[in-house]
């Protein structure tokens, strides 16, 4: 009777055994550490506000260099070709691109140089902590600005923020509704400005 048990015990085990593997696969973690990202690759990209200078070499008569902080729209704007795409990309690869867009139909020797110029800092006044000039960080908002910037003073109206980009677009926040989930908590480039307002009462 035991003998009997014990190999039908044995039996169910080995059963088992499958259906408790393919349990176990399946509550493994999809994640897989991309071990090729450099943690540095984001902040190597433009955006929107940074002050670029873009320098054209090899050219008959001199070109002065060009100095523009990036537009809204992630543009900057050059003699000749116009409008072209800035933000999100490297300064080399910013480079290649005004290098296409000259050659070879306005020059045939051209040497294309593109620095960043500025700091990546944004700014915060008005009824903050410590107002003024604060170091810019990837995925900036205007709440996560504010509370760099020493969050809301006593007498700050949280209803009435204004974020004011470097194109002098003006967007009006109320903190209160981001906070609670009940609006978009608009992404912070740098250069913009964030203006909170004093309460009346």
């Amino acid at each position: 009777m035991n003998l009997s048990y014990s190999n039908w015990m044995r039996y169910s085990l080995l059963c088992l055994l499958p259906i408790f593997s393919l349990f176990f696969a399946g509550c493994a973690s999809p994640y897989q550490p991309d071990v090729n990202h450099d943690p540095g690759a984001d902040v190597s990209h433009l955006h929107v506000g940074d002050t670029i200078t873009v320098n054209l070499d090899g050219l008959p008569t001199q070109v002065p260099p060009h100095e523009e902080a990036i537009e809204g729209d992630g543009t900057i704007t050059l003699q000749d070709i116009g409008s072209i795409k800035a933000a999100g990309k490297t300064t080399g690869e910013l480079q290649h691109d005004i290098y296409d867009a000259y050659v070879p139909q306005y020059y045939t020797h051209l040497t294309v140089t593109v620095t960043a110029t500025s700091e990546r800092v944004y700014y915060v006044r008005g009824e903050v902590g410590h107002p003024g000039e604060q170091l810019y960080r990837e995925g900036m908002t205007v709440t996560r600005g504010i509370t760099a910037a020493g969050d809301f003073t006593d007498f700050a109206n949280h209803k009435k923020v204004v974020l004011i980009r470097t194109n002098g677009q003006r967007i009006k926040v109320n903190c209160e509704d981001v906070l609670n989930g009940d609006a978009p908590d608009p992404e912070v480039y740098p250069g913009d400005q964030i203006q909170v307002a004093r309460r009346i009462f």
